[in-house]
Parts: structure tokens; sequence; C-alpha cells
């Protein structure tokens, strides 16, 4: 989506250049009016004759043609102009009235002070990128950022994030939307931006954001970042790190910045683009290898166990712990804004960092989740959606599934690493998780399968309400279809009528029908885009990577690891292809299921419903 952004000086001093080029041109034209409308004959024939005459008609119809185009550039010239007043017009009439509903707001607030008037405060807008939707402490600033597919952070998530995850912690402040791109193609649209360009936007909208605040005479900056927003937010705090620049801090004396990250692509332990370093797929403009700095500045990370952009596993020639993260992505990863002060205050943090840094890690553990549905594993999800037998099969494979998952995270006990959380840690090749402890894990795990899935049974005999569901179901199905097929008869009843009616009908199903044919068949062909972009990373780049891979392992052997130099020359390849397949996959059939919905909607609209009579 793109946005406009007008500034009136800018429209001022484009109508003074078009002025000066239109005063160049017609300064041009004057000289050569006169050598163009006035050839003479080369020679007194009668064919050097005809062909001065000709030219000079030429160089008339150039002449007039040039006044109709100077008399339009005039207009353009003064509509460009009129329309850079009326701009600043509308911009001096806008800052009025937001300046009068800030005052109305504030007198409104202090006259009804209590906690449901310290959670709204009106509206502004500052730099065409912010939107502030409260207010608190006017020193303190609170930037809430978006995620992939949410680049204008609505007005609820802007209210409701802070005293979720920045207010009890880092203290209140004005609460200010940053929009910023967040386009991830092709999973955010097939003609979206890439996630490299994006990110790169996006970072420059954040250093301008924070830059206004200080300019705005805030002291301390809150930052909240989201998904692709977290990556933003790392580099940022990379670029302002004090230990990386010769002069400290690039803050000025005096402001402070503190960071909150959920669902964190860059989370040095788990993030997705921290597991594989050095990985780029250009056709998709997606760069890996950024990890958030753990010693910049006050710093919190929250992660849902199993979120695939956020923990994705260490070890990932466990196929079953990729497709457990992948679908992980689609139920887990937009659950942050939703999550209850109870679910946060159980989260589990991670204590065993390396060094003392500035940065609190936490994880939320599914199983403390208090939606039912998002408890489990989410690879077992289309398992549960089955009618009537779904959830007892869940539960008998639950328990020794979820040991094979996590060992995909080095344990068989929990879905994150054991290692330290903010250190940057790439993927491994063999889960370091002796075999007598898998065998034990899936021995308990067997028998508490066995036993979930007896007392489901048992549950369904004593309560046996899924057969009636099941026949209501199929009986409403048959009424609909009862009802459609008379609803379409009674439209071409309709239709028949008369001559006039049914002509009518014909002309707009054609039109209708071309209309959608013609738009599935766009949305059809522009799917091709992204496979191709997926299919030329994974005979390319993916190949490239492991090239690299195997000559890390060789480098490992050579300096004196020969067993373990072995291991990851030839394990490392078939880890990140196992990974990396898993993930393509699955974006391409999401871009198809994407498509395939598109088509569907747009023939459904483009359908009408049948015409329906009344009977008196």
């Amino acid at each position: 989506m793109a946005y406009l952004i007008t500034q009136p000086q800018l429209l001022a001093t484009a109508a003074a250049d078009a002025s000066e080029i239109s005063s160049a041109i017609s300064a041009a034209n004057a000289a050569a009016a006169g050598p163009t409308t006035s050839l003479a004959a080369a020679a007194q024939d009668e064919v050097s004759a005809v062909t001065a005459a000709l030219f000079n008609a030429y160089g008339q119809q150039y002449q007039a043609l040039l006044q109709r185009a100077t008399t339009f550039h005039d207009r353009f010239v003064a509509a460009l102009s009129a329309s850079g007043n009326a701009y600043a017009g509308a911009e001096a009439a806008a800052s009025n009235a937001l300046r009068t509903l800030e005052a109305d707001s504030q007198a409104l607030l202090a006259g009804n002070a209590g906690p449901a008037a310290a959670s709204v405060a009106g509206a502004a807008t500052a730099a065409g990128q912010m939107l502030s939707v409260a207010a608190g402490d006017p020193a303190v600033t609170t930037l809430v950022l978006g995620a992939s597919g949410l680049p204008i952070p609505p007005p609820a998530y802007i209210a409701g994030i802070p005293p979720l995850y920045i207010d009890p912690f880092f203290g209140a402040g004005t609460n200010v939307g940053v929009f910023t791109p967040e386009g991830l193609y092709p999973l955010t649209g097939i003609k979206d931006l890439t996630f490299d360009v994006s990110v790169a936007r996006g970072l420059t909208i954040l250093n301008n954001s924070i830059q206004t605040a200080i300019q705005n005479g805030s002291t301390q900056i809150n930052i909240f970042g989201y998904s692709q927003s977290a990556a933003i937010v790392s580099l940022e705090m990379q670029a302002l790190n004090p230990t990386n620049t010769p002069g400290g801090s690039l803050l000025p004396p005096g402001v402070s910045l503190n960071v909150t990250l959920v669902g964190d692509v860059s989370n040095p332990n788990g993030g997705l683009l921290a597991r594989f370093p050095g990985l780029s797929l250009p056709s998709l403009g997606f760069t890996f290898g950024t990890a958030t700095p753990d010693n910049s500045f006050p710093t919190r990370i929250y992660t849902i166990e199993y979120d695939g952009f956020a923990d994705f596993p260490q070890y990932p020639i466990d196929v079953f712990s990729d497709l457990n993260a992948f679908i992980g992505i689609l139920t887990l990863h937009g659950q942050y804004p939703f999550l209850t002060p109870t679910e946060l205050a159980n989260a589990v943090q991670l204590t065993n960092t390396v060094g003392s840094p500035q940065t609190d890690y936490f994880i939320v553990p599914t199983s403390d989740l208090l939606s039912p549905a998002l408890q489990g594993l989410p690879l077992l999800d289309p398992v549960r959606a089955i009618p009537v037998i779904g959830k007892p099969i869940a539960d008998l494979l639950q328990p020794d599934l979820t040991v094979l998952v996590d060992l995909g995270y080095g344990s068989t006990t929990q879905g994150w690493s054991p290692d330290a959380p903010n250190v940057a840690t790439p993927f491994g090749v063999i889960p370091p998780v002796p075999p007598h402890e898998i065998l034990s894990a899936l021995g308990a795990g067997t028998q508490q399968g066995v036993s979930a899935f007896s007392a489901d049974v048992r549950a369904m005999i004593a309560s046996p309400h899924h057969l009636p569901l099941l026949t209501s179901t199929i009986g409403s199905v048959g009424t609909g279809g009862s009802s459609l097929l008379s609803g379409g008869l009674t439209g071409l009843t309709s239709a028949l009528s008369s001559p006039d009616s049914f002509i009518a009908a014909l002309q707009s199903a054609n039109t209708n029908i071309s209309n959608a044919i013609a738009f599935s068949t766009s949305t059809a062909y522009a799917t091709l885009l992204p496979t191709a972009d997926l299919a030329t990373a994974l005979v390319t780049s993916v190949p490239s990577y492991d090239v690299n891979l195997f000559l890390d392992g060789v480098e490992q052997m050579v300096n004196g690891d020969p067993v373990g130099g072995l291991i990851y020359a030839f394990g490392a390849p078939l880890a990140a292809d196992t990974a990396l397949l898993t993930l393509f996959g699955g974006f391409e059939l999401r871009v198809l299921e994407h498509a395939a919905t598109q088509i569907v909607d747009e023939f459904r609209i483009m359908t009408p419903a049948p015409p329906q009579t009344v009977s008196l």
C-alpha cells in the first residue's frame, strides 16, 4: 500500500521550476519560429516551391500546437501553485482543529481523572508517520510498531500494548503509533515489498521517529517491536549501541531508551534470522544473520513456545520440529497482542545468560496459554479439527510427538533451546540428547497418550452428543442446498417473466463472469512470480549456502576436530536443506491458498444473488 505525504513548500518549488522550464522552451521556440515558418525555396522550379511550402506549413502547425501546449502548461503551473496553497491551508486548518481537539480532550480528562480516562486521550499526528492515541508522562514517549502485514497500528493496538508489555516495567508515557511498511513478500502479498526493502525503510522511519520524540522534549523513549518490526528495532539498537560508537551513545545526554520485543525474528537463540547466519536469498529479498544485541539498552523479549519465527528449532534436521514450527508461525505468532497479564506473569524467565546482559528473556509455554485451542503442539491442530475422533487421536499422539518435536530444540521436555538465550546461536546438526533419555521419554509418553485417549473415549460414551451434532450439520447442509435450489429457481422464474428482464439478466451474468475470469486469471499467473522466486532460491542460493557450510566443516577438520568437522561438513547442509525446504513448501502453500481464496471471493462477489420475490 502507498501512502501520500504532501509538503506544500515542495509544491511551490515544483511550480516555480515548471514555470522556468516553460520560459526556456518558449524562448527556444520563438528563436526557431522564423527559420521554420519562412523557409525559402531552394530553386525556381515547382518541386522546390512545393517542398518549401510544405515545410512552412509544418512549421506553422507546430507553432499553433506549441501555443496550445503553452496554454495547458500555464494552467498546470497555476493549478500546481494553487494546490500547494490549498494543502498549506488544509494543514493549517487541521493543525488548529487538532489543537482544539487536544485541548478539549485534556480538559475532559482533567475533569474525569481515573483508570478509564487514563487509557484514552485523543488523536494527533506528527511528521505524517506517527499517531498518538494516549498521553501519560510528557517526558516519556512510547513508540509502538506493528508487525508484518500490519503497517498502520490501529488505535486499540496502540492503546492496548503499552499497559500489557511496557508501562508496568518502564513507566507510562505518550503512546505513539509508528507507521512502517511491514512488507514480507510473498507471505503478505505477491506484489508486496520484500523483507529487506521493508526493513530498510522501516529503520529510517523509526530513527526519524526517535529524533522527533527527542526534539519534542522526551527524555525517555520506550520502543515496542513485534515480528518484522522487532528486526527493525534490533538494527536501530545496533546503530545506537553505546559500545559500538567511539564517542559513546548517539542519544543526547539525559535521554534513555528502553526496548520491548515480542515474536522477535532476530531473537539471538531462536529467531529465524539468527538461526541461519550467512544465508541470503536475493530472489526473495531476504537476508538472514541479524541478532538482537543483548547489552545495548534495557530490553525485554517475549517468545511463545513453538512460534517458528521467534523460536525456530536449533537442530532442524528434525523434520517434525520444523513442521511444528511452521504451523506455529500460522497459529501462534499472531497471539502476542492477545496474551493476558496472567499468561505473561506465568512466562518462564530464562536466567542461563552469559555475562551480565541488559536484556531479560521470557518464554510463554503453550501449556500455560488460557485458550484450549492454542495449547499443545501446533502440528496436531489439523488432527484436532477432525470431528468426533480428532481430539482422542491428538491426545494419543501428543506425548510422544512432543518428545520428537522437542528434540529439535536439544531437549525432551521443552520447546526452546536450553543454551544461553543471549548468545547468537546458529543451527546445529545432531541434538546432544542421550539415546537412553529419548527412549525413556517416549516410553512415558506412550503411557500418557493411551491414558488420555481412553479418558476421551469414556467421555464420549458417557456424553454421546456428537452424533446429533453431526446429524444436525448434515440436515442444515441439506436445507441450505434446498434453499439455494429454490432461490435459483425463483431467480430464473423472475428472469423469464419478460424478454427485457431475461436479456438484462444475460448481460449482467456475462459481464460478471467475464470480470471474474479476468481477475482470476490475473491472480493465477501472478502466483507464478513468487513460485519462480522460491524455485530460484532453491536452485541457486541454497546450494551455494550448502557449499559454504561444507567448507566450514572442512575448516573445522583442518583446525584439529576431524570427527566434528566431518559431521558438520555433511550434516549441516542436510539440516539446513530440511529446514529451508519445509519453510519454502509452507510459503508456497500459503501463496496458493491466498490466490485460491481471492479467486473464490471474486466469483462470490461478482456473481449476484438471485432476485428475491415478495408475496403480497
